[in-house]
């Protein structure tokens, strides 16, 4: 399995907003570009109009555990950039992994597992 590195400068964050492609649900959003590698970069932006540290923090660790635990069925080669709507501030982890898996298909970057 390849490992995930991540989005870390804003230089990153910016391209990926500007050449990207978006879709959104109830919960996040989603930018997605080619990246040209052979590995998934994943950036996750939680902004402060959802709550207080403790829980954007526990949001992006849901997040990123989600993508984690599903990054399989992900095709490669991606830069992906979730964000974080204010509704997300209670959600569960089932619901997290639903509406990321949701936004991939929306995407048509997740392929189903046998």
């Amino acid at each position: 399995m390849k490992k995930t590195d991540s989005l870390k400068s804003n230089l990153d964050f910016q391209k990926v907003y500007k050449t990207g492609k978006s879709y959104a649900n109830k919960f996040l959003i989603m930018y997605v570009v080619e990246n040209g590698e052979e590995r998934n970069r994943l950036g996750i932006s939680v902004s402060k109009k959802v709550g207080n540290s403790v829980v954007r923090h526990r949001v992006k660790r849901l997040i990123r555990e989600s993508y984690r635990l599903q990054e399989a069925v992900f095709n490669s080669g991606l830069d992906i950039v979730i964000v974080a709507r204010s509704s997300s501030a209670g959600i569960s982890y089932k619901e997290t992994e639903s509406a990321l898996l949701h936004l991939g298909k929306l995407h048509s970057i997740v392929c189903p597992i046998n």
